[in-house]
């Protein structure tokens, strides 16, 4: 099996690792920071917007069961690619709508993908997410790794990821890993 990977930033990477953890041929999901200057960077100084960093989700997954073009499509329809350095309350840079790709076939994908969705009407506003190859990704501290997970109780997990998984897990239903 030859695994790939993807990077995506879609606002709080809670969210964004919460919903992919749940697809069948991702292997793994991992929380982190990538798109700025700042090496080495920490949660504190990621979000007071002090080093150019975007928290994204790195994503491991075999392209055999599930395909980086369908992986875009999990990603367009969970966050809104239209607002710039926002997502719901969440506000700054580092909350970007962006994809980080590893090869020009993904960047030639991700470029498609992008000008089908903003030709599709699904939304009322132009697309504002950024393509750019991924140059260094750092993970994120132990704490944010499989954060929904081990804090479903957690108030952001209740009142912001709760009901996003809940229109997730009913959209992309074929998509779901087996319980």
């Amino acid at each position: 099996m030859q695994l790939e990977t993807a990077t995506f930033g879609a606002g709080c990477f809670w969210c964004v690792e919460a919903v992919f953890q749940q697809l069948e041929g991702v292997h793994k999901v991992v929380s982190g920071y990538t798109g700025g200057t700042t090496v080495n960077p920490n949660y504190r100084a990621v979000c007071m917007g002090m080093t150019g960093h975007a928290e994204v989700a790195q994503i491991e997954f075999d392209p055999e069961v599930i395909s980086y073009k369908e992986l875009l499509e999990v990603f367009w329809q969970t966050h809104d690619p239209t607002t710039l350095n926002r997502q719901g309350n969440d506000t700054g840079t580092q909350y970007r709508s962006a994809i980080f790709y590893h090869s020009e076939t993904q960047q030639r994908i991700a470029e498609e993908s992008k000008a089908e969705m903003d030709k599709s009407g699904m939304w009322d506003d132009p697309i504002v997410t950024e393509i750019t190859q991924l140059d260094v990704f750092y993970p994120a501290e132990d704490y944010h790794q499989n954060y929904f997970q081990l804090n479903p109780r957690q108030p952001y997990c209740q009142f912001v990821i709760h009901p996003k998984m809940k229109k997730f897990t009913k959209d992309f239903k074929d998509k779901l890993k087996s319980s």
